[in-house]
């Protein structure tokens, strides 16, 4: 007998998959107009807020309470300004300034941008406690590594977001920044001693109000020894739903990762989440079509047929996605913010409220950039700390120098064509700068004296991202400022420490501002 026309609406209510292009492709038109919950937009959407709203557009004309989000973190994980860089600091600048109005108006800022071009959920903030400095996919993106101060910026996050009409959703539930292992290649381990620490920002995140929380395909031993959090019932039932009391949308993170598709298929990972008690399944693969669609619906079917899914938890969950969307598609839909009415009400009154706040740095939504420019400025300029160790000053550089960059492997969830760094901010206040920008494995003994044998008398300025966990560097380091002792070094990743260089200056992050704010400075000279 085949499955009745509201359970085939219900699994579709509950799917929010990717797909590829600027424009949504047919199939996609079809699935939304009989019922999918929505979309996930990803760098590979996005060319300019002109073209996005165009593309929101097009998929609420097949369905007008369309649910459509992005990872739009700001710092390293940027998916409105892939092509340059991010207009704004991450999560860890924004933890060193420790400001907790600034972090509200900074995603104020960005919930304004997002809901201008008709984006209504954005999977942010990292609610993560980085405890662990080696962690290989958290890091900058967390707030820091004391649980209080994470707690105070998630929920200034939060209501800066909602205020705009953008529900935040905070993740990685219940915790990821104790973690060694990348969940989007195996499963990591949250250690029972550390689970309740890593819960306090999430507490904090609910009692904000917070509309959705992501899930992290993390195994916490001490409410579940075999499942991951994301198929896990004690951990999404029995602990965020019946103890920490959440009532809004619980969101996997890509379910198509292998930590949870790799014993079960997308399509059984889907359904098992949706039985432990997520209520969105998030799928963005690069090769994502409508057969994966088909698939994971089959799966979800499949469970409820056999009884692996009760037909009322998949409409307990497809009711909580509805009311997200109609939300997030309402005008009006604040938590707290300006009466005017919708995403333009609330840009009108905050352009009439603040005239420059789209003026200067890195454009605005008028033109064909993104970002309020003013806000990131400011908070990446104070989240530099800047130790100088050389007498005489080696600071401000009045020549151009040359810049080493040296560029690690990033994990997956930082796009690759990301630009970062130093030498192309310095290079616009100090004309003639040059660089060098060496990867993995490039930067052998010989490399680098035939680099040092070309810049003779020249200042040098050398860029690393978490030295600290990348041996190749701290080593490329070791052999240049034995050369160079009177180098500036940039540390654009975690500081590990600040003895390093004629000059360190940490900027906790690599997004486009905070090169920005190193550069000047170098330089001695603000930009723009």
């Amino acid at each position: 007998m085949p499955p009745s026309r509201d359970l085939l609406r219900m699994t579709d209510a509950v799917l929010l998959p990717g797909f590829a292009g600027h424009t949504p492709p047919e199939w996609l038109r079809r699935r939304l107009s009989e019922g999918l919950a929505g979309v996930v937009l990803f760098s590979r959407n996005i060319a300019d807020p002109e073209q996005v709203a165009r593309l929101t557009e097009a998929l609420r004309a097949e369905n007008p309470h369309v649910l459509v989000g992005t990872d739009e973190e700001t710092g390293e994980v940027t998916r409105l300004e892939v092509a340059t860089g991010s207009s704004r600091p991450g999560g860890y600048a924004l933890g060193v300034v420790d400001d907790p109005a600034l972090t509200e108006e900074l995603a104020r800022d960005l919930g304004l941008d997002l809901a201008a071009v008709g984006i209504g959920i954005d999977f942010a903030p990292s609610a993560d406690v980085n405890s662990n400095p080696r962690n290989p996919v958290i890091g900058l993106r967390a707030f820091g590594a004391d649980p209080e101060l994470v707690a105070r910026h998630t929920r200034a996050f939060i209501r800066g977001l909602q205020s705009a009409g953008v529900a935040a959703c905070a993740k990685h539930f219940p915790g990821h920044g104790d973690a060694s292992v990348d969940s989007h290649h195996g499963v990591p381990v949250v250690a029972d001693g550390g689970i309740e620490q890593a819960l306090r920002p999430f507490r904090a995140a609910i009692a904000e109000g917070v509309r959705a929380v992501m899930t992290g395909h993390l195994l916490v031993p001490s409410y579940d020894p075999h499942l991951p959090a994301t198929l896990s019932p004690k951990v999404l039932t029995g602990l965020l739903r019946e103890e920490l009391g959440f009532d809004g949308v619980i969101v996997t993170d890509g379910i198509e990762m292998t930590s949870v598709s790799g014993p079960y298929g997308i399509g059984g990972a889907a359904a098992r989440a949706i039985a432990a008690g997520a209520d969105a399944i998030c799928v963005g693969g690069e090769s994502f079509d409508e057969a994966t669609i088909d698939a994971m619906r089959d799966a979800i079917l499949t469970a409820v047929t056999e009884g692996l899914l009760p037909e009322e938890r998949l409409a307990d969950a497809a009711r909580r996605v509805r009311e997200l969307a109609l939300w997030t598609t309402s005008p009006g839909s604040t938590d707290g913010g300006s009466s005017a009415g919708g995403a333009e009400g609330l840009r009108r009154a905050e352009d009439a409220e603040f005239p420059s706040r789209r003026t200067g740095g890195a454009g605005g939504m008028g033109g064909t950039g993104w970002g309020g420019g003013g806000i990131g400025m400011v908070a990446a300029r104070r989240a530099l700390r800047v130790t100088r160790r050389a007498s005489p000053p080696v600071l401000p550089l009045t020549d151009a120098p040359h810049v080493v960059e040296l560029a690690p492997e990033t994990h997956m969830a930082i796009d690759k064509a990301t630009p970062w760094g130093v030498a192309a901010p310095l290079a616009e206040l100090l004309p003639g700068t040059t660089a060098t920008r060496f990867a993995t494995g490039e930067a052998t003994g010989a490399a680098i004296e035939d680099l040092l044998a070309r810049i003779t008398g020249r200042g040098l300025v050398l860029v690393v991202r978490d030295a600290h966990r990348h041996p190749w560097q701290a080593e490329a380091l070791r052999h240049l400022l034995s050369a160079r002792p009177d180098a500036v070094v940039v540390e654009m990743g975690l500081p590990h420490r600040a003895d390093l260089g004629a000059v360190h200056i940490a900027t906790y992050g690599a997004a486009r501002v905070c090169g920005q704010a190193a550069a000047e400075i170098i330089a001695g000279t603000p930009m723009g």
